[in-house]
């Protein structure tokens, strides 16, 4: 399933304007998306605010509204000691004004340091709030595939967001394997690795100075793995010359990075990010692509072991 990922819209990407935001999310929705992942640090809390628009939009109208899921955790220093009980509380309520409802969807731990993945306390106030109706269900948003594990064997874990594409493949050995076993969806983010796999991109390409493709390459601001995948910018130029004669010639490159994420069979929903109208009916589109074959999924495991695994 393709999703939307909602980070552009809040920040981090060069400013987007809110009525381009809404334009966007809209024609997301009329394409057929019906999955929306944002987080209360996108913007401090813009990206949830305009989503909370748009919830308000399709209310008014009778319309359906998409499954939004958010992420908590980053705003404050990332010490476990602040994911607790009553920081969840003020968290959770904080989002759900953003949002303008009464229930979150799906609330993501994002990317929280390793010990609170082995703390008891931190899932028993996840579930005391699935039972106060605060939340639907839960999961988390991670760093590693370590993580990724420790963080299905909880028993009542929904999801486990991770960055999936032809240039991160690692999560293929273990993770997606007992994410299946175990129930648990399984949220690609980063598909595009930060726009390198659209293939629009020289190596000549300046971004803004507010855009973390500018100011995280080295992980400087954040993880960098959010950043090209951690992949250095020369080297995933060269993997995507490699990877642009596989594309079918009824789709882009881009449409071939996220249908090559379609046909891993664990994988729930992948969330691309879109900053206009065309780029949200463009991933949307990539659902209906025929999957690709067994030939060319070994050929890009063959871009990666070359280029990308050292």
């Amino acid at each position: 399933m393709i999703g939307l990922g909602a980070w552009q819209l809040g920040g981090d990407w060069g400013q987007v304007d809110e009525a381009d935001a809404l334009a966007t999310l809209h024609a997301a929705l009329e394409a057929g998306v019906n999955f929306i992942d944002t987080a209360d640090e996108y913007g401090d809390g813009r990206s949830e605010q305009i989503i909370g628009t748009l919830l308000r939009s399709l209310a008014r109208t009778g319309t359906a509204a998409p499954t939004v899921a958010t992420k908590m955790g980053r705003r404050m220093a990332q010490v476990p000691e602040n994911y607790n009980a009553a920081n969840f509380r003020a968290w959770t309520d904080r989002s759900r004004r953003n949002l303008g409802v009464d229930r979150l969807d799906l609330v993501q731990l994002h990317c929280p340091p390793d010990a609170v993945y082995a703390s008891d306390e931190v899932f028993d106030a996840l579930d005391a709030l699935v039972e106060d109706e605060a939340i639907a269900a839960y999961g988390v948003s991670v760093r590693t595939c370590e993580q990724a594990l420790a963080a299905i064997r909880r028993p009542h874990l929904a999801t486990v967001q991770l960055v999936l594409n032809a240039f991160r493949l690692k999560p293929l050995e273990q993770v997606l394997p007992a994410a299946a076993e175990a129930g648990v969806g399984i949220i690609a983010r980063v598909p595009l690795a930060s726009g390198l796999l659209s293939g629009r991109y020289p190596s000549a390409t300046v971004f803004g100075a507010d855009d973390h493709r500018t100011y995280n390459r080295r992980g400087e601001s954040f993880d960098v793995g959010e950043t090209f995948s951690g992949v250095d910018y020369t080297t995933g130029l060269e993997a995507v010359e490699r990877l642009r004669p596989l594309v079918p010639e009824d789709a882009t490159l881009a449409q071939f990075a996220l249908r090559w994420i379609i046909d891993q069979q664990a994988v729930t929903v992948v969330i691309p990010g879109a900053r206009n109208a065309d780029q949200a009916h463009t991933n949307a589109a990539t659902a209906a692509l025929s999957p690709l074959d067994q030939a060319t999924h070994q050929a890009v495991q063959e871009v990666y072991d070359e280029l990308i695994r050292p």
